[in-house]
């Protein structure tokens, strides 16, 4: 039985899940945010300002859909390295509903009472204070998901995170695998092993791309942040539900660059399309790896792997002639159709 991993039908969709305005500590308003994406091929942007939930449904069109966010930081008070040396943990909360206009998570951001005029409070919303403690960060995942967002852990390697932080934390939907912004800046913010820690600790999560976007520098400066982190939904339409739907169901891929046409699974193998790569790679939860490489100097468009029980899921990464990479989601092997289905 043939299963497409990633939908047989509907349309990629180019997204920034994580990007920062006027409204917080970004430099670009959201109407620029807007036009700047779109000249740049994207089609959603989700508006994750710091802190402050605020509804964009205005800045829809037929080719551009904004996703309603938030980003929350909770941080330790504990510095032991001086005044930045402390460690933090950054989450992005994506709305699911179009509707939501209010917020109940509220918490003592300086982004948020900077823009009170701005903020909807839910009625019984209190502004609190988190603790940087895994079960309190875990019990805020939780509170968000059943709040209706969509939860994205953000860039362990600039906020300072090891497996002894991240390892702890459950209930988010995805982690950023790729956070385009944080390697402008120069950390290594591609974060496929921890991406593994995360899934070999028992999480079933995602993994998405994001720019993180603050732009602090022109378009065209090295050090300009946005259109190098993202993430390509499949969706049937460019609408809300259809796009949200599609987060919860992980038909999406992350990426730096390289494009993934199609990926699917079929008698006991997972085939990956691509339009040029120079190398595939499988990965998984064991020490068990394959990797396909060019033949004749003819770049990559097609690999295939055998899939085996004991490798209790896979991952597929792309890799672009320049060292960018595309990569999958985690797909668990009881998730896959049966010989006998």
């Amino acid at each position: 039985m043939k299963k497409y991993l990633l939908p047989e039908s509907g349309t990629f969709y180019k997204a920034n899940l994580h990007c920062h305005s006027t409204i917080s500590d970004g430099k670009w308003t959201v109407e620029e945010i807007k036009k700047n994406y779109m000249d740049n091929g994207y089609s959603i942007v989700a508006y994750t300002d710091h802190g402050i939930f605020v509804n964009h449904n205005d800045l829809a069109e037929k080719d551009f859909l904004p996703i309603n966010g938030y980003e929350i930081d909770i941080s330790n008070t504990v510095r032991p390295w001086g005044s930045n040396g402390f460690k933090t943990c950054h989450m992005c909360l994506l709305s699911l509903d179009r509707e939501k206009t209010v917020q109940r998570i509220a918490y003592d951001s300086k982004h948020l009472f900077n823009n009170m005029d701005k903020a909807c409070l839910e009625p019984d919303a209190k502004i609190r204070h988190f603790d940087y403690d895994p079960e309190v960060i875990s019990a805020v995942m939780k509170e968000a998901r059943d709040e209706g967002f969509f939860v994205t852990y953000n860039h362990p390697v600039w906020s300072l995170e090891s497996f002894n932080e991240y390892g702890k934390y459950h209930g988010m939907n995805a982690l950023e695998i790729i956070n385009y912004g944080c390697i402008c800046m120069g950390y290594d913010d591609v974060n496929p092993h921890e991406y593994d820690d995360i899934l070999r600790g028992g999480e079933r999560i995602f993994c998405v791309g994001a720019d993180d976007n603050h732009d602090g520098h022109p378009m065209g400066d090295p050090h300009n942040d946005s259109f190098g982190g993202f993430t390509m939904i499949k969706a049937p339409a460019l609408e809300y539900k259809a796009v949200a739907d599609a987060l919860l169901a992980g038909d999406f891929y992350a990426s730096e660059g390289p494009v993934i046409d199609e990926l699917w699974y079929e008698n006991g193998e997972v085939h990956v399309s691509v339009p040029k790569a120079s190398k595939i790679t499988y990965n998984t939860a064991v020490i068990r790896a394959k990797s396909a490489y060019p033949e004749n100097g003819e770049p990559i468009t097609h690999a295939c792997f055998t899939v085996k029980e004991s490798d209790v899921y896979f991952r597929i990464t792309v890799y672009g002639e320049d060292g960018t990479r595309a990569f999958t989601r985690a797909y668990f092997i009881d998730e896959l159709p049966t010989e006998s289905e």
